[in-house]
């Protein structure tokens, strides 16, 4: 089987766009491997990205959302419930285990929020580059001619 070097595509890529790669990585090395809770990564902008967790079954109490040594921590624990002995399932197929999520962040990537709808953690990403990383233009000044011919710098 042929196998591809894609190194030199990644070099020019920056932030969330090895993001991908990164997860893909970490699900096959067994961390998260279980597939529970499904999620989906999406670009919603230039700079802007959201991650969409489905987290049927869980109040946002029941949730959490942190961000600790450069990785986005979602988890999500049901209280111990005491067994009443009045609800009997026939069939339950609503998963309620507590479960942990890890997503590794690039630099400059930050969460700015997070909400929950229709049994979906939306959680709101940004890529903020600091001002001093930003591309600057840099005038290329060029000699001033006189009329005897010598050149002179432009200030």
């Amino acid at each position: 089987m042929r196998t591809f070097d894609f190194a030199p595509l990644y070099r020019s890529t920056v932030g969330f766009d090895r993001m991908a790669n990164i997860l893909d990585r970490a699900m096959a090395t067994g961390e998260s491997s279980n597939g529970y809770p499904p999620y989906n990564i999406e670009k919603s902008g230039e700079d802007s990205y959201r991650i969409t967790v489905a987290v049927a079954g869980f109040s946002d109490a029941e949730l959490s959302v942190e961000t600790r040594d450069g990785q986005l921590v979602i988890a999500g624990k049901k209280p111990e419930s005491k067994p009443d002995g009045e609800t009997s399932y026939l069939h339950r197929g609503i998963a309620t285990r507590a479960f942990e999520r890890r997503f590794q962040l690039a630099d400059h990537i930050r969460a700015v929020g997070a909400t929950t709808e229709n049994g979906l953690l939306h959680v709101e990403i940004v890529r903020e580059v600091p001002e001093a990383l930003k591309p600057r233009r840099i005038e290329i000044a060029s000699p001033v001619r006189t009329i005897d011919g010598s050149a002179k710098e432009s200030k």
